[in-house]
């Protein structure tokens, strides 16, 4: 192959300029020219392409979101879409295509590579939930921003002896909660695979301030249900009287952003350089990489995008433990 293009599509994690760079400084390094795909594969549609040089990845690997940008692409969902992604790679003579992206991106690179397109995938999302892989670009850095930030509430929540309601990311899975529960210290995790009533968490509550605690913390998934809207109206309706004062922080975005991690950096490289290897010598396309027990692997589109990653029961059960 003599020329590649890289793509990053859906929601943005920091690490995702490390890889770009990664993929292109070694693309370069096997004698192959790299074109950069703007906007994800809304771009990719468009024929957005941007050629890579040395020089235009230098400096980013500091830098959150990613420099090529991206969306989520309603066209890229049909075959029109896809195919037209394809007719314009053939036409701008790209030969080969990293995509990174998160579950439904790789599920698009699947179709894409069912139409023909030689591509490997490389894996980033927030939520550790992709499967065929331990750990996806963005989650090391995602999770230390959690960790700062209730910290930082932590302290705010002693001196005042309040009860606060922390809401991270994770609409379909509890990774990021249940990890930030065990890693800050958080009185109670409320996560989409483990139901539980507003009464226990209000019970959790009371106890704390019982035993002299000074502070609580409750770690809130999205995606838990009934939400934490719902939640705080049932705490604050009389189930909570003459316990703490409640307080709710939604984390939102502040959790995509941000310097990435030596982790997420080194990971990120790592993922880009085997993607460029295994696109160039043929040994990847139509796979995955992952990155299991420390190791980097192949693992085919079909299989990484068939179901979502449950969450670890070693961690789940540690949570139980610690986390009251």
């Amino acid at each position: 192959m003599k020329r590649i293009a890289v793509v990053t599509s859906g929601g943005d994690v920091p690490g995702l300029n490390a890889a770009i760079r990664a993929v292109t400084r070694a693309a370069l390094a096997y004698g192959a020219q790299v074109l950069g795909v703007q906007r994800g594969y809304e771009g990719l549609i468009e024929g957005e392409f941007i050629e890579l040089t040395s020089r235009a990845v230098a400096g980013v690997l500091r830098q959150g979101g990613t420099m090529l940008g991206t969306s989520r692409s309603e066209r890229f969902m049909t075959d029109a879409g896809r195919r037209q992604a394809k007719a314009q790679l053939e036409r701008a003579g790209v030969e080969g295509l990293v995509v990174i992206g998160g579950n439904g991106t790789l599920a698009g690179a699947h179709e894409l590579f069912k139409l023909g397109v030689p591509l490997v995938g490389v894996p980033k999302t927030i939520d550790n939930d992709q499967y065929g892989t331990d750990i996806a670009i963005g989650v090391d850095t995602a999770l230390n921003t959690i960790a700062d930030a209730v910290g930082r509430i932590k302290d705010t929540a002693s001196s005042h002896r309040r009860a606060f309601l922390v809401e991270v990311m994770g609409r379909h899975c509890g990774y990021l909660a249940l990890a930030s529960g065990i890693i800050c210290g958080a009185e109670m995790v409320l996560i989409p695979e483990q139901p539980a009533h507003p009464s226990a968490v209000a019970a959790r509550i009371i106890e704390a301030n019982r035993i002299g605690k000074a502070h609580c913390i409750i770690i809130v998934a999205e995606g838990w249900k009934p939400g934490l809207r719902a939640l705080q109206q049932y705490l604050t309706t009389d189930h909570t009287e003459e316990s703490f004062d409640i307080r709710e922080v939604v984390l939102g975005h502040v959790q995509r952003g941000g310097t990435p991690t030596a982790f997420d950096r080194l990971l990120a490289t790592r993922m880009g350089v085997r993607a460029v290897e295994a696109l160039l010598d043929g040994s990847g396309i139509g796979q995955m990489v992952g990155l299991h027990g420390g190791q980097l692997g192949l693992v085919p589109l079909e299989v990484a995008t068939s179901c979502p990653k449950p969450l670890s029961a070693e961690l789940m059960r540690i949570g139980e433990m610690l986390c009251r």
